[in-house]
């Protein structure tokens, strides 16, 4: 079984920084990097459970639910990782998103 906790908390902290941003940081791009941060995570997730399936894009829940969205997405992601080197990339992205949203 593969430690994927690094993933969760990393995930779990930039959720915690979008849920404190200000309005304006998030009408900046910030909910917006969240959100697809969140897409692409489910994407992934989905071609695993559903080979051969075209994925289903996360719908935009608004700026507000951003965080709750890169938190499922990433925990239900982490749930089907296999090695090191898929939570290593999982949390560039995510790491990356934060970066870009600015939080």
């Amino acid at each position: 079984m593969v430690d994927t906790t690094r993933l969760t908390q990393a995930v779990d902290h930039f959720a915690d920084r979008l849920r404190a941003a200000p309005q304006s940081r998030l009408q900046r791009g910030a909910a917006a990097e969240a959100l697809a941060l969140a897409r692409e995570m489910a994407r992934r997730a989905q071609v695993v459970e559903e080979p051969g399936v075209e994925p289903r894009e996360m719908p935009d829940a608004g700026m507000f639910a951003a965080a709750d969205q890169i938190t499922v997405a990433v925990h239900d992601f982490a749930l089907v990782l296999v090695d090191d080197a898929e939570v290593d990339e999982a949390l560039e992205l995510v790491a990356e998103a934060q970066k870009r949203a600015g939080v």
